[in-house]
């Protein structure tokens, strides 16, 4: 499985870091083999919503070589959502087989057209801005449509990780990896818990 983050300035890496890390024991446990993960962005260093700068490695690669994108959130989404370059750019992961998006990262993914149909979540204050780009906002933490994985607020990070890897996986390797970060409090084989289309 190769997956590509996308990053951006004033992303909030929080909502990248939670997936990153629990996603990446599917390699370190041996559960998938040659998984592998690029940063992606725009430009070739990025500075986050709290001043961190990040080096990227891929600037405006073809997303259609990868078999998961990853976007997080942050407030620069509210204006990122238009800008036709950077759209136009994630449109090309349209028949990448998994999306997934924490916090705001979902009303990009919804401004390339991905989220037409479907049920969708974001962080709560942006609730009313993702409506215009889905069928319904559903006011959940975690929301599946098809191979579309969302997360709410910058917290759910972790949560969609382990959602995503248990619906990947299985139950008994999701609690291994819960165990390895010592995170009790996703609730493995329960996935009716969240909404799922």
């Amino acid at each position: 499985m190769k997956m590509a983050y996308i990053m951006f300035d004033q992303m909030t890496t929080m909502d990248f870091a939670g997936f990153y890390e629990v996603v990446a024991w599917m390699g370190v446990l041996g559960k998938k083999e040659n998984l592998s993960w690029d940063f992606c962005s725009n430009k070739e260093e990025i500075t986050d919503d709290r001043g961190m700068k990040i080096k990227i490695q891929y600037v405006y690669p073809d997303l259609s070589s990868y078999d998961l994108v990853f976007i997080p959130g942050g407030m620069s989404t509210r204006k990122l959502r238009f800008d036709s370059e950077f759209i136009s750019w994630i449109q090309t992961s349209r028949d990448v087989e998994y999306k997934v998006s924490v916090c705001t990262g979902s009303l990009l993914l919804g401004a390339a057209g991905f989220l037409t149909g479907r049920k969708a979540t974001t962080n709560p204050s942006a609730y009313h801005l993702l409506s215009p780009y889905c069928s319904e906002v559903i006011k959940r933490r975690i929301v599946r449509d098809g191979n579309i994985f969302m997360g709410g607020g910058a917290g759910a990070s972790i949560d969609t990780g382990l959602f995503f890897v248990e619906s990947v996986t299985d139950e008994s390797f999701v609690k291994q990896v819960q165990e390895k970060i010592d995170y009790p409090f996703y609730r493995e084989g329960n996935l009716s818990s969240f909404y799922e289309k």
